[in-house]
């Protein structure tokens, strides 16, 4: 391992520690995301605190800082192998960033960025398998559970040498939304529509 792969595995981290949920909230006057709404910091929960046009902003970014760092790393030249843990590095940074005391969000959406230039064949099957989840269920959370549980198959089908990174990040993902699965079993998740009085998480 180079010191530029180390390099580039700090800044994948430093990027996605950057809280889009929490900046634009504040730009916007609708407080901090965790201790409001379903208390995660990402899009769902931006787009039930302060409609559609906060959320984008929040979806845009929370993408992009997944997408730049492992875009960056591949036209540097680093290793598929490496180039796949930049992208588990950028999605560490959201779950756990260092800029916002260590409590950040589920970083599906920092995960499909990273994904993307990892190949656009996979990503469009999981955002493909996300849109019928959601619309057949109205469940951002239990879109996601599926979505990321079936990226390391569809991966290994296509594009093999990422299976095991993005296998890392999956069961990452899918522990973060624990508390999800429990109030998606007992009926108690909120779904897409539901607005501030929201009390469950995405």
């Amino acid at each position: 391992m180079t010191a530029l792969t180390i390099l580039m595995f700090a800044l994948a981290y430093l990027l996605g520690s950057i809280s889009s949920a929490i900046l634009v909230c504040q730009l916007f006057g609708l407080g901090d995301p965790r201790s409001q709404g379903s208390g995660n910091p990402g899009a769902t929960n931006v787009l039930r605190l302060g409609g559609k046009f906060p959320a984008i902003l929040v979806l845009v970014f929370d993408v992009l800082k997944g997408t730049i760092p492992v875009w960056g790393s591949y036209y540097l030249g680093l290793e598929p192998i490496y180039l796949a843990f930049v992208a588990v590095f950028a999605c560490l940074g959201h779950m756990f960033p260092v800029f916002f005391d260590f409590s950040g969000g589920k970083a599906v959406a920092t995960a499909f960025g990273t994904i993307l230039p990892l190949g656009l064949d996979i990503a469009a099957l999981l955002i493909l398998t996300w849109g019928i989840v959601v619309r057949i269920t109205n469940y951002s959370s239990l879109a996601a559970i599926i979505s990321v549980s079936l990226a390391p198959l569809i991966t290994w089908i296509l594009k093999p040498e990422y299976a095991l990174p993005v296998g890392i990040l999956s069961l990452l993902i899918v522990l973060r939304h624990k508390g999800n699965i429990v109030r998606l079993i007992r009926g108690k998740e909120p779904k897409v529509s539901d607005k501030k009085n929201s009390s469950g998480a995405e």
